[in-house]
């Protein structure tokens, strides 16, 4: 199952990623040569039209290939031929919708766990909440005077304040009862825990909610990682390729399905930040010398770009070799 998971992953990313660059080049007229889904020999063709559709034998790339995108091309309906912002529009497209993805996928979790509500569902036997009197259906709506709105609050309220105890506020039957609880500190958790847990309402538009919010605060997450790596403070050998996602998918899909759609998401994420960085051979980097091009004009040519790309593209390579080799000393040799 782990190599079903991660193949069905890398193809999904992959696909919706060219995907967007189909879509908007077919939608600017541009010339789509080949579609393709994986690296390496081809297992399936179909000539459609005036593209070729092709899937690969190694699951771990994909290419739509524009007339113009790499050479000079007299044809009108090439990359080269079109005007600047359709390009840009195209080479962000992928980026777009491996976020896109990212968002309907942490949506469908947020979905399916549901939201925390301040209604209390389970109280676990024993506990400071037992001790103090609260029950099962019951409401909090204030702690320690502060009104509550949210279960994060909650959390926040007793979670992390230096105090033994807390006085809690619930809504039990519309009345409003006011108990004295202890706080005790778990290890795990790193805070204070009563021993209580929330109904989840399955809200769809909470669900909405919830998949844009984590989005975010994953991008910040990522680009706060980024920022380590170039600074140094995250070493290049914390990097993983395909050899540290397959282990990692194997990991994960221990926890259950959700816990891989999750993986999913923030690989989905993370290859659309990477792929806006302004770097040679990354949609980004096209992006840079689009904005280049577009201030000096013919200065800089379709064969020098391309031959930029293709450096680009060769350094690329050698750090996938890199990656995958502290991966497999990782992951693979402690096996042995």
């Amino acid at each position: 199952m782990t190599i079903v998971y991660a193949i069905l992953i890398f193809c999904l990313l992959i696909f919706v990623h060219e995907l967007g660059h189909f879509l908007v080049a077919k939608a600017c007229g541009v010339k789509v040569n080949q579609f393709a889904i994986g690296m390496g020999p081809a297992f399936f063709k179909k000539q459609k039209g005036e593209t070729l559709y092709a899937l690969r034998v190694f699951p771990i790339g994909g290419y739509c290939a524009m007339e113009g995108e790499d050479e000079d091309s007299d044809d009108p309906r090439a990359f080269n031929r079109k005007p600047a912002w359709q390009r840009a529009l195209i080479l962000a497209a992928g980026s777009f919708m491996n976020l896109l993805t990212c968002v309907v996928l942490l949506i469908i979790i947020s979905f399916w766990m549901g939201q925390a509500t301040t209604t209390i569902d389970q109280i676990t036997a024993g506990s400071p909440a037992e001790k103090a009197g609260i029950q099962s259906g019951d409401t909090i709506v204030a702690v320690n005077g502060e009104k509550i709105d949210k279960w994060d609050e909650v959390i926040e309220s007793l979670g992390y304040t230096k105090e033994k105890t807390a006085q809690v506020t619930v809504d039990r039957d519309g009345d409003q009862v006011e108990l004295t609880t202890e706080l005790e500190y778990n290890k795990e958790q790193k805070r204070n825990m009563i021993g209580i847990s929330p109904v989840m309402e399955h809200n769809f538009f909470a669900a909405i909610g919830g998949g844009i919010r984590n989005t975010w605060n994953m991008t910040v997450l990522m680009y706060d990682i980024l920022r380590q790596l170039f600074t140094g403070d995250v070493s290049v050998k914390e990097l993983s390729g395909p050899v540290g996602i397959v282990y990692a998918v194997n990991e994960t899909a221990k926890s259950g399905v959700v816990y891989v759609i999750y993986l999913a998401a923030l690989l989905s994420l993370n290859l659309a930040i990477i792929n806006m960085l302004p770097l040679p051979a990354l949609d980004g980097g096209r992006l840079l010398f689009l904005l280049i091009r577009k201030i000096t004009g013919k200065r800089v040519t379709d064969e020098m770009e391309g031959k930029i790309h293709f450096i680009g593209i060769m350094l690329l390579l050698l750090l996938m070799v890199y990656v995958t080799f502290n991966d497999v000393i990782k992951f693979i040799l402690p096996i042995f």
